[in-house]
C-alpha cells in the first residue's frame, strides 16, 4: 500500500477556513551505540502561502474522511518534500535531540559516578590484598602458591581496571546523540468541511478569538481556586486543559486532576464536540469535565459539567460532530465544580 500512502488522501475539517497538506513523518533519536532512544510521528501543515507548521499526529483524529471523488488543490507551488524536511528538522526533531542529549547527560552523570564507587571499591581491595601478599614475598616468605596468587591478583586488577575504562569509553558513547532515520510515511489534504457555510454547520464552527477568551476565563477561574493548569490545546488530545490540585504539603503532587474541554459562545447557544472530544468524554467519564462559557463576548458566565458523555448528544453524522443544545447544559450544570 505504499504508493497510496504516498498520494495520500482527503480530509475536511469544519474549523478549517483554508486548505492545507499534511505530510507524515517517522524519526528517531539515536546514541553512539546505534540504540534507538526515541522513535516518533510528525505531521508538518503546509498551506497554500507556503507556511509551514508542525502538528502533533493526532490532528486526524478531528478530521473526517472526504468521498472519493474529491479533488485536491495543485500544490506546484508550495515547498517541497526537502523543505518540509528541513522545516521539521529545525523546528521538531532538534528541539527532541537537545532535551534527549540533556537527559542522557544527566543519566550518564549519574551511572557514572555510582560505577566509578562501585569498581573502584574491588580495585582498592584487591590492591590491600596485592600488597599484603607482594610484602610477604619481599620479606623472604616461601608460602606453597604464593606467586600464583600474586599472579591471579594482578589479573584481576588488569580485568577490573579495564572493565572500568570499557564501561566508561560506551557511557561517552550513549551519551552521544543524533537524529536518525527520518522517513517520509505519507500526505494528504485537509480541506474545509463544505457544510461549514450552512446554518447546521455555523453553528459548530468555532471562533478562535471566543474560545481563546473561554480559555483564559477557565484558566483564570481554575488558578484562582488553587489549581495548576496546563494548556495542551495544540495536541488534539480531545481535551484542552490539564487541571491539577496540587497536595497541600507537596505542590509537586496532585491529589486531584480534572481534563477539560473548554466550548466558548459570544452569547447562549448550541454546544458541539468533535468525535474525537466525544469518543474521548465517553473513556474518562468522571474525570472529564466540559466547562462551557457563555457570554464571552460581554461577561463571560462559566457552566461547569462533570462526564458531559450522559448528556443527550446529537450526532451529526455530515461533519462527524455531536451536538447539544444550551438548555442542557443549563440544568446539567455539575454544582460541585
Amino acid at each position: 500500500m505504499q504508493d497510496d500512502l504516498q498520494r495520500g488522501t482527503v480530509f475536511y475539517d469544519l474549523n478549517r477556513k483554508d486548505p492545507a497538506k499534511l505530510m507524515v513523518f517517522s524519526g528517531e533519536i539515536r546514541d553512539g551505540r546505534g540504540n534507538i532512544l526515541h522513535k516518533r510521528l510528525f505531521v508538518t501543515q503546509t498551506t497554500l502561502d507556503g507556511s509551514i507548521t508542525i502538528r502533533q499526529p493526532t490532528i486526524f483524529l478531528d478530521l473526517s474522511i472526504a468521498p472519493k471523488v474529491t479533488s485536491a488543490p495543485e500544490d506546484s507551488g508550495m515547498p517541497g518534500r526537502e523543505q518540509v524536511e528541513s522545516a521539521l528538522y529545525k523546528e521538531a526533531l532538534v528541539p527532541m535531540l537537545e532535551q534527549e542529549q540533556n537527559q542522557r547527560e544527566k543519566d550518564v552523570k549519574t551511572i557514572l559516578g555510582h560505577m566509578e564507587i562501585s569498581l573502584n571499591t574491588i580495585i582498592d581491595r584487591i590492591q590491600l590484598q596485592f600488597a599484603e601478599l607482594q610484602t610477604q614475598k619481599e620479606s623472604g616468605s616461601r608460602e606453597p602458591g604464593l606467586d600464583g596468587r600474586i599472579k591471579m591478583l594482578e589479573d584481576r586488577l588488569d580485568e577490573l581496571n579495564n572493565r572500568l575504562e570499557q564501561r566508561k569509553a560506551n557511557l561517552l558513547k550513549e551519551q552521544q546523540c543524533t537524529v536518525s532515520n527520518i522517513q517520509h510515511i505519507g500526505s494528504a489534504w485537509v480541506l474545509p468541511h463544505p457544510e461549514r457555510e450552512t446554518p447546521a454547520g455555523k453553528k459548530m464552527v468555532s471562533d478562535p478569538e471566543i474560545e481563546k477568551i473561554a480559555v483564559k476565563a477557565v484558566t483564570e477561574y481554575e488558578e484562582a481556586r488553587g489549581w495548576k493548569v496546563e494548556s495542551v490545546e495544540d495536541e488534539n488530545r480531545g481535551f484542552d486543559l490539564i487541571s491539577r490540585k496540587p497536595h497541600p504539603e507537596d505542590p509537586k503532587t496532585a491529589i486531584e486532576v480534572r481534563f477539560i474541554e473548554v466550548k466558548g459562545r459570544s452569547h447562549i447557544g448550541e454546544i458541539a464536540l468533535t468525535t474525537n472530544e466525544f469518543k474521548t468524554a465517553e473513556r474518562l467519564k468522571k474525570d472529564f469535565w466540559l466547562y462551557v462559557v457563555f457570554n464571552c463576548a460581554n461577561d463571560p458566565e462559566i457552566h461547569i459539567i462533570q462526564d458531559p458523555a450522559r448528556l443527550g448528544w446529537k450526532p451529526v453524522v455530515r461533519v462527524e460532530h455531536y451536538h447539544v443544545g444550551a438548555n442542557e447544559i443549563l440544568q446539567s450544570e455539575s454544582r460541585n465544580g
